[in-house]
C-alpha cells in the first residue's frame, strides 16, 4: 500500500471527501489488485494521513502531476548501450515483493521487452539507485560491458550528479557545504533510516560531504520553503535527505525525516528530484537533465517569490566541467572533480590530489553502498 499511501485528489469536479474516503475503504477490503480502472482514475493520491485540502487550491483541486503507471516511462537518453530514464516519484527500481505492482524494471520491460538481458534476474542492469520517494535521472547498462565501463566510472569518483530540492524554511546563505558524518540508526523503531554523527544511536558515521546552492524563495501550500541545488560528493544512503534535516531544513513531503508535527502528510510526494546526471565512460559520456519538476505550472502549491541564483547557469556550469581522466589519479572521497559554484565563488581548480591508499578504500566502501543496495 505505499504507492497508494501518498495521494491527494485529482481535479475531478464531481469528486468529494466522503467519496474518496469510501474508494479508500475499498482498497483496504479488496487490495490494490480489486480495484476497477475508474477507481484508480478518481483515487489516485489520498491517504487518511493526508485528509486537509493544500491551503494553496480551491476545495477540488490539486496538483496535476500524474501518478506513475506502466505506460508514463519518460526516457532521456538513449543509445545503443545505456538508456537513462526520469524515474516517477513513489516508485520502486526493482523488488522482489509480490504486493510490489509497479516497479521501473516492470516499465522497462513493458516499453523495451527486446532489449531485457535473461542473464540478470531483473533483465536490467541498473547503474546506480535512487530512493522510492525520489525522481529524476537513472542510467540502465543495456550489457553487461557497457555495465562494468559505467563501473568503473562510479569507482574513479569520475560521474556528475545534481539534485534539485523545495526544503522547509528560508535557508539565508547562499551557497553552503554539509559535512555531517552519516551512520545507521540503531535507535528502536528506526530501523533501515539513518542518522547524523552525535546523535543517539548513531552506528559507525561515515564522512559525508554535500554542496547546497540556493535557487529561490518561496512558499509551499503557503509554508515557507527554499528551492535549492544539491551535489552529494559522497555517497551515503539517504545523504541528502538527512543532511538537509540536520540542517533543519528538510525536504518537504519527507514522511522519514520531515517535520515530526505531521505537515509532511499533506505534500503529494518528497520534493526531492536528481535533475542532473554524467557518466564518462571511455566509449561515450552518458549525459542526462531531466525537466524540472518544481515549477508552478506543475504544482500551483509552489509560488517561487525571490530569484537567487538562476538553475540554467548552474546547468551549464555542470555541462561544461573538466572530466578527469583515470590516468590523472581522481580526487578522494571528500575532494570531486567539480563542486557549484556559488554567487560569487569562482569554480574550484582542475588540477585533481594525488590519491592515498585510506581514499581508495574509503571509495570503494562508498561504491558498494550507492550502487549495490536494493530497496532502499
Amino acid at each position: 500500500m505505499r504507492a497508494v499511501r501518498r495521494t491527494v485528489v485529482q481535479a475531478h469536479s464531481s469528486t468529494c471527501l466522503p467519496n474518496i474516503q469510501h474508494l479508500w475503504s475499498q482498497i483496504q477490503s479488496s487490495g490494490e489488485q480489486g480495484l476497477s480502472t475508474q477507481v484508480w482514475q478518481t483515487l489516485t493520491h489520498w491517504s487518511p494521513q493526508r485528509t486537509n485540502t493544500p491551503k494553496c487550491l480551491p476545495a477540488l483541486q490539486a496538483p496535476t502531476m500524474e501518478p506513475g503507471s506502466v505506460e508514463n516511462l519518460s526516457i532521456v537518453y538513449q543509445s545503443r548501450d545505456f538508456l537513462v530514464v526520469n524515474k516517477h516519484w513513489d516508485v520502486r527500481i526493482d523488488s522482489k515483493m509480490w504486493r510490489e505492482t509497479l516497479t521501473l524494471q516492470k516499465q522497462l520491460r513493458h516499453r523495451f521487452p527486446e532489449l531485457a538481458d535473461p542473464d540478470t534476474y531483473y533483465g536490467f542492469r541498473f547503474c546506480h539507485q535512487l530512493d522510492f520517494s525520489t525522481s529524476g535521472a537513472l542510467c540502465v547498462a543495456l550489457n553487461k560491458a557497457a555495465a562494468g565501463s559505467a563501473y568503473k566510472c562510479f569507482k574513479e569518483r569520475r560521474v556528475t550528479k545534481a539534485y534539485l530540492a523545495l526544503v522547509r524554511g528560508y535557508i539565508q546563505e547562499s551557497r553552503m557545504t554539509i559535512s555531517y558524518a552519516i551512520g545507521r540508526n540503531s535507535t528502536e523503531g528506526r530501523a533501515h533510516t539513518m542518522c547524523i554523527e552525535g546523535t543517539q544511536g548513531c552506528e559507525n558515521p561515515k564522512p559525508s560531504l554535500t554542496e547546497l546552492v540556493v535557487l529561490e524563495h518561496g512558499l509551499y501550500a503557503g509554508d515557507p520553503v527554499s528551492k535549492v541545488l544539491l551535489q552529494p560528493l559522497t555517497g551515503r544512503t539517504h545523504q541528502l535527505r538527512v543532511h538537509c534535516s540536520a540542517l533543519s531544513h528538510p525536504i518537504v513531503g519527507d514522511l522519514t525525516y520531515g517535520q515530526a508535527s505531521g505537515r509532511e502528510d499533506q505534500p503529494f510526494r518528497m520534493m526531492l528530484h536528481a535533475l542532473y546526471l554524467r557518466i564518462p565512460t571511455e566509449a561515450e559520456c552518458v549525459e542526462a537533465c531531466t525537466p524540472d519538476p518544481f515549477v508552478p505550472t506543475l504544482d500551483a502549491c509552489w509560488s517561487p517569490h525571490t530569484l537567487v541564483q538562476p538553475l540554467d547557469q548552474l546547468v551549464q556550469v555542470l555541462r561544461t566541467a573538466h572530466d578527469p581522466k583515470p590516468t590523472e589519479g581522481g580526487p578522494g572521497p571528500c575532494s570531486p572533480s567539480m563542486c557549484l559554484p556559488g554567487p560569487g565563488r569562482p569554480p574550484p581548480p582542475s588540477v585533481s590530489p594525488t590519491e592515498t591508499e585510506a581514499q581508495r578504500a574509503s571509495c570503494l566502501q562508498w561504491l558498494s553502498e550507492w550502487t549495490l543496495e536494493l530497496d532502499n
